[in-house]
């Protein structure tokens, strides 16, 4: 089954303390996208400006990404410029610049309205619902935010999650959402918002799935070498999801291995700058290392 996701594509500045990369493709739905293409067909909704190469569209779409939603308009492409120390799961930013994405304003082309996975990356929450007023029943709602929005328009947020059936956010997002220092405290005061299920990443120690009535720890992979750490969170979300929709299976038991999935891609996702390890990642090596997570994790009762 295919997926739908709204997000932005946009150009990175990163220095990590192992190097750094100038004006590199980057955007929330650009990483969601190629993570999730190695399991199922995307439809993409984004903007981008008039400089933006034709070599990027060609390469996404080489990954049997669907492009119809993927608006080329006059103006410059969305950039940030950023850094990391050495705890790498804090980014800095030192710029931004919205330029053409300040103005996005998300339609949904015919083909797309009936994907039965959608997945709301990182945008205004008014957005977000804008999507959602477009979309004929989905079978999976999931959607991510950040601090930004948490802070500017919680109402709005809280909105939309009366309307998400899987919400993903990061650990500080989460307590500053529910105004908790407990991720279990934190997790119930989310879960009455609406959503049936809250992921919360954790970064280089994993990540934890509440439900109702369950939860879920999963690790992080162990890696020697971590070069960039932007848009992990996204190609977690991107794995996950295209798990679902390549299974069409969305039971609490398949969430799980969804997750473990998640963390596999963005576990390659971190050993280079941009999508570059995910553009020479094969099949065989996602297999590989989801059953080196389940090793890692396995163990005998006494």
């Amino acid at each position: 089954m295919s997926i739908l996701v709204v997000g932005s594509v946009a150009f990175d500045s990163v220095e990590t303390p192992f190097g750094k990369a100038e004006e590199v493709l980057g955007g929330s739905a650009t990483y969601f996208s190629t993570s999730a293409s190695f399991f199922t067909g995307v439809n993409l909704v984004a903007v981008v400006g008039e400089d933006f190469p034709d070599e990027h569209i060609a390469g996404l779409k080489g990954k049997g990404i669907d492009l119809a939603g993927l608006k080329k308009v006059p103006g410059k492409t969305f950039r940030w410029k950023g850094y990391y120390g050495y705890d790498l799961n804090q980014a800095h930013t030192l710029e931004t610049h919205l330029n053409v994405f300040s103005s996005f304003n998300p339609e949904v082309p015919a083909a797309y309205r009936e994907a039965p996975f959608v997945f709301l990356a990182n945008i205004d929450p008014e957005l977000q619902m804008k999507v959602l007023d477009q979309v004929k029943k989905p079978k999976l709602v999931a959607c991510d935010t950040m601090n930004f929005w948490i802070e500017g328009k919680p109402d709005a947020l809280k909105e939309l999650l009366r309307r998400v059936d899987l919400f993903v956010i990061n650990e500080g997002e989460a307590r500053e959402l529910s105004k908790e220092a407990s991720l279990v405290k934190a997790a119930k005061v989310i879960m009455g918002y609406g959503p049936r299920v809250l992921i919360i990443k954790r970064g280089e120690y994993g990540a934890l799935m509440f439900t109702a009535s369950s939860m879920f720890a999963a690790p992080a992979y162990p890696l020697e070498e971590i070069f960039d750490p932007t848009g992990a969170g996204d190609t977690f979300a991107g794995g996950l999801m295209g798990y679902l929709a390549n299974t069409e299976n969305i039971t609490e038991e398949n969430i799980r291995r969804a997750i473990i999935y998640g963390s596999v891609m963005a576990s390659f996702n971190v050993e280079a700058f941009s999508l570059q390890r995910l553009h020479t990642l094969k099949p065989a090596e996602i297999k590989d290392r989801y059953y080196e997570f389940r090793r890692l994790t396995q163990f005998e009762d006494i």
